[in-house]
């Protein structure tokens, strides 16, 4: 059985199936005049595939991304039996309790390798500004890519690449966010120290998952368009090139400020090592950058604690 609605601020159609693959079609008819958010127009993630249920959003687009899909291509499901979580863990969540998406980005060339990471920070900040706008909740983000009420997590974000048969020039990198939003009062015992939920922040303010999709989606847009393009000419005497490479400073330098990990003390907790210290920055490359007394250690991966609220 196929659903078929409208998004509202977007102009999304989209189709809904059960199990997987979509049945029947995701054919999207596109943005007519004066429906998209203010400032944003057109963008590329128009052609959205929901499940009811899937394994995983991240695994589907990836075989999506193998099979020649092009950039723009979204899932969405209401419950993921195998979500994935970084460091190989899984992600839970109640049927229906969550935002689970997935995007498929192809930046090609235009993106360095080592700024890949900024990915992830586009969709970061997409989401925190959309739960901001739409739920009146103000999320911190977590190095490297958790969205935390207080010291709670309420959402997490995974990025997942493959090369592709022609190379970096056709690289897929999937972006997934798991995002709190809708759960019972009463959490998990193994979750209740750790988790929330837009709804237990956001108090008596209804929250809409499309309404966050959408926002999201017109959000990351506006965030990942200046990294990816113009591919030749900006209609200036200035290089496409230093026109991305402007874009790509200016996103870092807004996730370090909106970043509560820096100035934190933190335990860093790697597969053979423990140790402690204070963030202090994130590189270039997306490293946390930590002052343990002797040095600084650059953090590529591992568990990142706080250790003390901030003042």
């Amino acid at each position: 059985m196929i659903r078929t609605a409208i998004s509202p601020r977007l102009a999304i159609r989209i189709f809904w199936s059960k199990g997987r693959p979509p049945i029947g079609g995701h054919i999207v008819t596109g943005m007519p005049d004066g429906s998209a958010k203010p400032g944003v127009g057109a963008h590329r993630f128009l052609d959205v595939r929901r499940f009811d249920s899937i394994d995983s959003t991240n695994r589907y687009l990836l075989d999506e991304a193998r099979s020649g899909a092009p950039e723009g291509l979204v899932a969405v499901a209401d419950s993921q039996e195998a979500g994935r979580g970084r460091l190989g863990r899984t992600w839970v969540a109640p049927p229906g309790s969550s935002l689970l998406v997935s995007v498929l980005l192809r930046p090609g060339a235009a993106l360095p390798q080592s700024s890949s990471h900024l990915l992830t920070v586009a969709l970061a900040l997409a989401a925190a500004d959309a739960c901001a706008e739409l739920a009146g909740v103000n999320p911190l983000l977590k190095w490297p890519n958790d969205l935390l009420v207080g010291d709670r997590k309420l959402a997490g974000i995974l990025a997942e690449a493959d090369a592709g048969p022609a190379g970096a020039g056709a690289r897929a990198v999937v972006v997934g966010l798991g995002l709190n939003v809708a759960w019972p009062r009463e959490l998990p015992d193994e979750l209740k120290e750790t988790a929330t939920a837009l709804n237990h922040a956001a108090g008596s303010r209804a929250v809409d998952r499309d309404e966050l999709l959408d926002g999201i989606l017109a959000d990351l847009e506006a965030r990942y368009a200046p990294l990816v393009g113009p591919a030749e000419t900006t209609g200036t005497a200035e290089p496409a090139e230093r026109v991305r490479e402007r874009a790509r400073r200016e996103l870092a330098s807004e996730y370090r400020r909106r970043c509560s990990t820096v100035g934190r003390a933190v335990r860093v907790e790697l597969p053979d090592e423990t140790f402690t210290g204070t963030a202090v920055d994130i590189s270039e490359q997306g490293q946390l950058m930590v002052d343990v007394g002797t040095c600084l250690r650059a953090v590529t991966a591992g568990d990142v604690v706080h250790l003390r609220a901030l003042s």
